[in-house]
């Protein structure tokens, strides 16, 4: 992307180039960088909800059921524990919760989750992610940016640079109560993409969603009429500036973020507001219990979002560090942090499918890794980046769907095995999007999400 500076400067036709553009283009395409953008291929999703789980949470005690884990609890590990280890752990340990099979495709899912296991016919569950560092804070990165060691954009950022958003009247990237820890900023910042690719946070995972809110969105005693004078007048001053002194970009998109907040003012608010919503809505998501209602509205908002154009929603379930990172009393904790979730996260399916928008939104659902299928203390689980599950619903992921495999233990991916990078690849590829030509060019050399590595995993795709 080059600013229109540059683009003067680097080609020779100069102003004819840029009415013939003009043609070519719609002119809202030319001046506002979040407007709509064609892919590269017809897209089987419009937009993507990602259900971010921190900490960690077990694939064996979830999706990922393991027999001879279950035979073979109190035995050591018949092979090598891998080179890299986040801490020590010890014999094999059974999951304490019990599997059945869901669906018509049987797929098999713990008691954990038992609303979220009755949509196992809309779920693509990979069995065989894995990463590349088994600390949160690497992982964490590794997961939103394709780098566990240097600041690069963040995957909302990415799709919002390659397909603009739906809604003028709203940012392409929200994230609702985002983690301020392993990573912070970066997991939604942009990095070298231009700003207006950031992602816009609501609220953080120190506060409970109810308090969530866009802030400064009302200016008592001042109309809407006086605001429009005032932003017009310092639009001017701007523009003065850019003609006097030209522009790297930084001014333009603050010029560009001063109008979408004045927009938004029209807009949040109403999402903002769950009152609206039936209480048989507010209740398939969780609110009218106090263990689920907490996330249950993050998965509201999200709803709400999404169907007013938001391209890229995340929602994370996370307390203010590491909320599934159970390295002791895995019981206790995990079945906390499933009663959390699972009503919602059903009650966010089942909403979208109603609502004709599953077909086109691609949820993605997962942590940053999983965890041992060996103990660590008297009744916990390390962390385990070799060999985890996360699934995909909806936005043309294959239905119905067990893709890879772990060892028979649940330690190492092992069939069909999918990267963090592959997975990557796949999700823009679902949006219209080649993974290997979104690129930007920053510092002498082109860019992507998924750096010199990826492959789209076509047995997920439906």
């Amino acid at each position: 992307m080059f600013t229109r500076r540059q683009l003067l400067q680097s080609t020779a036709v100069g102003f004819p180039w840029l009415a013939l553009r003009g043609l070519l283009e719609p002119a809202a395409a030319a001046l506002d960088p979040l407007a709509p953008h064609k892919g590269h291929h017809p897209a089987r999703a419009k937009r993507i909800l990602f259900l971010f789980m921190k900490g960690g949470p077990s694939q064996v005690d979830t999706f990922d059921y393991k027999p001879r884990l279950q035979a073979d609890h109190g035995k050591p590990l018949p092979f090598e524990k891998p080179r890299v280890q986040f801490a020590p752990t010890g014999k094999l340990l059974k999951s304490p919760w019990r599997f059945r099979r869901y669906g018509d495709c049987g797929l098999p899912v713990s008691e954990l989750f038992p609303h979220t296991a009755r949509h196992a016919d809309d779920l693509c569950v990979i069995n065989s992610v894995h990463g590349t560092n088994a600390a949160h804070g690497g992982a964490v990165l590794k997961v939103h940016t394709g780098s566990d060691s240097f600041v690069r954009p963040s995957v909302g950022s990415w799709v919002n640079y390659g397909m603009g958003t739906e809604n003028a009247n709203l940012p392409g990237f929200v994230t609702i109560c985002p983690t301020l820890a392993h990573g912070g900023v970066k997991n939604w910042g942009s990095a070298f993409l231009p700003a207006p690719f950031q992602g816009t946070p609501i609220g953080n995972a120190s506060q409970p969603s109810a308090d969530a809110r866009v802030p400064y969105l009302d200016s008592p005693g001042k109309s809407r009429g006086l605001q429009r004078l005032k932003l017009d007048l310092l639009k001017q001053f701007n523009r003065d500036h850019i003609a006097g002194f030209g522009d790297d970009g930084r001014l333009e998109a603050r010029i560009n973020a001063f109008e979408l907040a004045f927009r938004m003012q029209d807009e949040i608010p109403a999402i903002q507001d769950l009152s609206k919503e039936s209480k048989a809505t507010q209740a398939l998501y969780g609110l009218d219990e106090k263990i689920s209602s907490d996330f249950g509205r993050q998965c509201l908002l999200a709803r709400r979002f999404l169907e007013r154009g938001v391209r890229f929603v995340q929602v994370t379930h996370s307390d203010t560090m590491v909320q599934w990172d159970q390295h002791s009393n895995l019981l206790n904790g995990h079945t906390k942090n499933a009663k959390e979730v699972d009503r919602p996260i059903a009650g966010l399916l089942t909403d979208l499918k109603a609502r004709g928008l599953l077909e086109d939104t691609l949820v993605w659902w997962g942590g940053e890794f999983g965890r041992t299928p060996c103990v660590q203390g008297s009744n916990g689980r390390d962390h385990n980046p070799d060999g985890f599950t996360m699934w995909l619903a909806g936005g043309g992921a294959r239905p119905a769907t067990r893709f890879g495999a772990t060892d028979e233990f649940g330690y190492y991916a092992q069939q069909q095995k999918v990267h963090i990078h592959d997975l990557h690849a796949t999700i823009l590829h679902l949006l219209g999007l080649d993974h290997q030509q979104l690129t930007y060019r920053y510092a002498g050399r082109d860019f992507r999400l998924t750096d010199v590595y990826g492959k789209v995993v076509d047995g997920v795709i439906a």
